[in-house]
């Protein structure tokens, strides 16, 4: 019992959790202290980050904050540099930070679709790009990237979030293709719909949220703790042999379709 316990221990591991202020992000950084990482929360807003870091704190967690824009690549090198000489390596990557900018294809506009690609797709690749050769350097890493039932299936509306996500699902079995020879596990997480700050005025919509309810087999919205034991799952030692995977955490929704 205690052997199978200890794959799960994050104990002397690093994450950092892009996007981590608020929402997922947050919840998916508290899980992953929990479970014993120290953590480095990501945001642009220093402010939220100070407050979101103060939290996890105050329950126990070891905890800093690096600021930098994952769009921006100069920041990014400047950033992974600064965590990894001051703080501590990075065993554990995160790639959450992301945006939605809605509009149907015929009427969105070349800065709504570059946004959402740039913020989506392409600042993982930046991102893993300053943290994955240092993993390599040492043998070993986990990288999750946050997906979305979007990797896999179109809605009006979300033509660029969804090219962002199912490219991201692409970029995650390419990374495992390359990687897994040094010992780095790249798998995805894939949310269904989740009750957050972000959403409620989504779930506030009486027609909306019936919608969703009724097409989810649960009946109901995700919680962001509910998010944990997969992300707790793929950061530990207990996925060593997982590789290139979307674990969709969904009620059941895809299954449905």
């Amino acid at each position: 019992m205690h052997e199978t316990k200890s794959l799960f221990d994050l104990t002397r591991r690093t994450a950092l959790i892009t996007g981590s202020s608020q929402g997922l992000g947050l919840a998916l950084a508290r899980g992953l202290g929990q479970a014993g990482a120290a953590v480095v929360l990501n945001s642009r807003d220093q402010k939220k980050l100070s407050a979101a870091a103060d939290k996890l704190k105050a329950e126990g967690l070891r905890v800093t904050t690096s600021v930098f824009d994952v769009t921006d690549a100069k920041a990014i090198e400047q950033a992974i540099a600064q965590v990894e000489n001051d703080f501590a390596p990075i065993d554990i990557l995160v790639n959450n930070a992301g945006i939605h900018r809605r509009a149907l294809l015929a009427d969105m506009t070349e800065t709504q679709w570059r946004e959402v690609i740039d913020a989506d797709l392409t600042s993982v690749f930046l991102v893993t790009r300053q943290v994955g050769p240092r993993m390599i350097a040492r043998g070993a890493g986990k990288i999750i990237n946050i997906c979305s039932l979007m990797s896999e299936v179109g809605r009006p509306t979300t033509g660029n979030y969804a090219a962002a996500k199912g490219g991201l699902k692409m970029l995650t079995r390419a990374l495992a293709t390359e990687w897994a020879r040094h010992n780095i596990q790249c798998n995805g997480i894939g949310p269904g719909y989740f009750a957050t700050e972000l959403t409620k005025p989504l779930m506030e919509d009486p027609e909306f949220n019936r919608w969703i309810c009724s097409r989810t087999p649960a009946r109901r919205w995700g919680k962001p703790e509910e998010l944990i034991g997969a992300a707790v799952f793929l950061a530990s030692r207990a996925s060593d042999f997982v590789n290139g995977q979307i674990i969709y955490v969904d009620g059941g929704l895809l299954a449905s379709l």
